[in-house]
């Protein structure tokens, strides 16, 4: 049965780090697109960073970039997100989903994970 479960999300102070982690079961995970999307209250769901089928190219959002990774293990059916330098504005349920094209719109993707919290405050 196709099943995605995040977890790794918590409470974080500004300035720290967080890592998530997504299992993914029923899917042969090699032969899709990953990708992390998050959603903060009151505001649309929007991509983090997705990644190829095997690793090799990653696309971040601008406000992301340098302070997220993604990363993906298809032998252990997971996709990584480990974020640095969190602000507060980082606060957000953040869900991974499988998808069909390297792309951050929701659009392309099918799947979709349950979400994870993570507020980032003093």
């Amino acid at each position: 049965q196709l099943q995605l479960v995040e977890s790794g999300g918590g409470l974080v102070e500004p300035g720290g780090s967080l890592r998530l982690s997504c299992v993914v079961s029923g899917f042969r995970l090699g032969y899709y697109v990953l990708g992390w999307f998050r959603q903060a209250p009151g505001k649309e769901r929007e991509g983090v960073s997705c990644i190829s089928l095997n690793g090799g190219t990653t696309l971040q959002a601008d406000s992301m970039k340098g302070r997220f990774t993604i990363s993906r293990d298809n032998a252990k059916n997971t996709v990584y997100l480990q974020m640095h330098s969190l602000k507060p504005e980082d606060t957000a349920v953040y869900y991974c989903a499988v998808g069909s094209q390297l792309s951050l719109k929701l659009e392309f993707y099918d799947y979709w994970g349950q979400g994870t919290q993570v507020t980032v405050s003093s």
